[in-house]
C-alpha cells in the first residue's frame, strides 16, 4: 500500500474549503443511541432493530471488481441476519479516491462509513473538518471485542485530542522499505539480495531488464511516483503528507520535504532512469500501478511496507509471480505507520450505531472479513486440503484485505508461511519508534495554504517524481510552493511540534 496522499488541483482547494463551512460546525462528543439491549452483541439479530441500509466507501487498491454485486450480495445475507442491515459496497479506485471523497463529503451526502489513512483522504486533516464523529462510546457500546484486539499504542495513535475518529484496521503497524524484484530475474542475470544496499545499486538489473525483458517494465511507477515510499530510506518521517518532514538526525526541525538535497538527487535519478527508459512511459498519469502489477508486468518495484508474508501475497495477486523483498531500513513504527488504514463513521450518518455494529463484525467475524477480503469461496478462490487458498485473479474480485478489518482474522494464502501472524505481531511490539510518536498536525489554521500547496504539488510532482519532466522544473515547483504560503505552513508545524515536545515533558 502506498503511503501517499494525493489531492486534484484548484477545485480540491475549494472543495476542502467548502467542507470546512458544511462541516465546521459540528463538534463535540456523539451520543450513543440505544437501539436495543442485544444490539451490542456482535452476531446478534434482533426483530428489535429496523433494518437499515449502510453505505460504505473504500478505496479499491487492486482495481474496482467487476463481480463487486455478487460479493455484495453474499455479505448482506450475513450482515441481514446478524444486525438486521444490508450493506452498500461503494469501491473507488485508489487514485481517484481522495478528490471523489473530498466531493462527497462537502456536498453534505448522507452516508455512513468511509476509510481513511495518513496517505490517502487524510484522517487529522478531515477530523479536523468535522468530517467524522468521535467514536469513543460507540467502540465502547458496540465494538467491544475490536478494541480488546488491538494493543493500547495502537489507540493511542488514532487520538486526536484524546478522543477517537478512527477505527484502525489492524494489520502490520510497521514501516521497512526496499526494493521488490521478480525473483527469477535475478536469477537469470546471476545477482543477489546483498548486491542491493542503496537504490542506485539495482540500475545494472534494470539495464538488463531494458535490453532482453521487452515485456516487462524495468522500474514501474504511477503518479504519485516514489518519494513518498523513502522517506526512511532518506532518513526522514513525514509530518504532513506531501510537504513536511523531519530529518531523522535532527528530529526537533520541521523541513520542506522538496527542498532537501535528498529529493533533488532522487529527481535526478528517476529523470535519468525514465530518458533510458526504464520507468513506463505513462507514469504520470497512471492513477493505480497495479493496473500493471497485477497482470505480473511490475519488474522491480519499491514500497515502504516490506510485511512478514508480502512476497507470498504479492505472488498471489500477480498470478503467481514470485517476488523478493530486498529491505533498505530496519522495522519502524510510528503514528503514520500506525493510521495508515482506518475506518470513519461520516457525520451525516443516520444510522451510526448501526454502523460500528457493523464494523465489529468485519474485525469479528472471520466469514464475513474474508468474503470481503478475498470473495466467494469456489468461484474468486478455491480452499487446499491443507486450508490455505488459491485466489482465482481472473473471475471479478480481487481486494486488499487490509482497507477492511483486522487482517489476522484472514484464510492464509497458498504458500504463505502460517507463522506470519506471529512475526507481524512481533514486529508491530518490537519496532524502532518514531521520536515524535504520536504527535499529529493540526491543520485548522493554514488550511487554505495547506489546500494551495496540495494544488501545486499535484500540478508538479506527477511529471517530477517520475522522471517524465526535467529536473529544472523543480525551482519553478519550489517558487510556486512559497507563493501557495509553504513557509507559512512550516512555520505554523514547527510551532506545535515545540509545543508537543513541551507538553510531553
Amino acid at each position: 500500500m502506498t503511503k501517499t496522499v494525493r489531492h486534484y488541483g484548484m477545485k480540491s482547494m475549494a472543495l476542502a474549503l467548502g467542507l470546512s463551512m458544511v462541516v465546521s460546525a459540528c463538534s463535540g462528543s456523539t451520543p450513543v443511541p440505544a437501539e436495543s439491549k442485544t444490539a451490542g452483541a456482535a452476531g446478534s439479530a434482533s426483530s428489535d432493530l429496523k433494518q437499515v441500509e449502510i453505505s460504505w466507501y473504500y478505496p479499491a487498491t487492486l482495481g474496482i471488481p467487476a463481480d463487486l454485486k455478487s460479493v455484495e450480495e453474499s455479505v448482506n445475507k450475513i450482515t441481514k441476519s446478524k444486525i438486521n442491515a444490508t450493506v452498500k459496497l461503494n469501491a473507488v479506485a485508489s487514485g481517484d479516491y481522495n478528490q471523489k471523497m473530498n466531493t462527497i463529503v462537502a456536498s453534505g451526502e448522507i452516508f455512513d462509513i468511509l476509510w481513511t489513512s495518513n496517505w490517502n483522504f487524510d484522517y487529522v486533516q478531515n477530523q479536523s473538518k468535522g468530517a467524522f464523529i468521535e467514536l469513543d462510546a460507540l467502540i465502547d457500546k458496540y465494538a467491544p471485542e475490536v478494541k480488546k484486539s488491538m494493543p493500547s499504542f495502537v489507540w493511542d495513535a488514532t487520538k486526536i485530542e484524546g478522543k477517537i475518529y478512527g477505527l484502525p484496521n489492524y494489520q502490520t503497524v510497521t514501516n521497512r522499505e526496499g526494493l521488490i524484484p521478480q525473483k527469477k530475474l535475478l536469477e537469470k542475470y546471476g545477482m543477489n539480495a546483498s548486491q542491493f544496499t542503496k537504490l542506485e545499486d539495482v540500475e545494472p538489473l534494470l539495464a538488463k531488464i531494458k535490453e532482453n525483458e521487452k515485456d516487462l517494465i524495468p522500474f514501474m511507477m504511477d503518479r504519485r511516483g516514489k518519494y513518498g515510499n523513502m522517506m526512511r530510506t532518506n532518513n526522514m518521517e513525514t509530518v504532513i503528507n506531501n510537504i513536511a518532514a523531519i530529518n531523522l538526525s535532527n528530529p526537533d526541525k520541521i523541513i520542506n520535504m522538496y527542498e532537501t538535497p535528498e529529493y533533488k538527487n532522487y529527481l535526478e535519478l528517476m529523470r535519468s532512469w525514465f530518458q533510458k527508459g526504464y520507468i513506463n512511459q505513462d507514469a504520470a498519469t497512471l492513477k493505480n500501478a497495479n493496473d500493471y502489477s497485477k497482470i505480473g508486468k511490475e519488474a522491480v518495484g519499491f514500497h515502504n511496507v516490506l510485511k512478514p508474508g508480502g512476497e507470498q501475497e504479492k505472488k498471489a495477486q500477480t498470478g503467481g509471480v514470485d517476488y523478493v523483498y530486498i529491505p533498505f531500513t530496519d522495522v519502524y513504527s510510528g503514528t503514520n505507520t500506525i493510521i495508515t488504514t482506518m475506518q470513519a463513521i461520516s457525520r451525516t450518518s443516520k444510522n451510526p450505531e448501526r454502523a460500528m455494529m457493523f464494523l465489529n463484525l468485519v474485525n469479528t467475524d472471520k466469514e464475513l472479513f474474508n468474503l470481503l477480503s478475498f470473495g466467494i469461496e469456489g468461484k474468486h478462490y478455491t480452499k487446499n486440503a491443507d486450508g490455505t487458498i488459491k485466489l482465482n485473479k481472473d473471475a471479478g474480485y480481487m481486494a486488499a484485505d487490509w482497507v477492511f478489518g483486522n487482517v489476522f482474522n484472514g484464510l492464509p494464502l497458498e504458500g504463505r508461511d502460517p507463522k506470519i501472524a506471529e512475526m507481524t505481531k512481533k514486529e508491530n511490539e518490537s519496532a524502532k519508534p518514531s521520536p515524535i510518536m504520536g504527535f499529529k498536525f493540526k491543520a485548522d489554521p493554514v488550511s487554505a495554504e495547506i489546500a494551495n500547496i496540495n494544488a501545486v504539488v499535484d500540478e508538479y510532482t506527477p511529471g517530477l517524481s517520475t522522471g517524465t519532466v526535467d529536473t529544472g522544473k523543480l525551482g519553478e515547483f519550489l517558487e510556486k510552493l512559497k507563493k501557495a504560503g509553504s513557509d507559512k505552513v512550516i512555520i505554523e508545524a514547527q510551532k506545535q511540534l515545540d509545543e508537543w515536545k513541551k507538553s510531553k515533558k
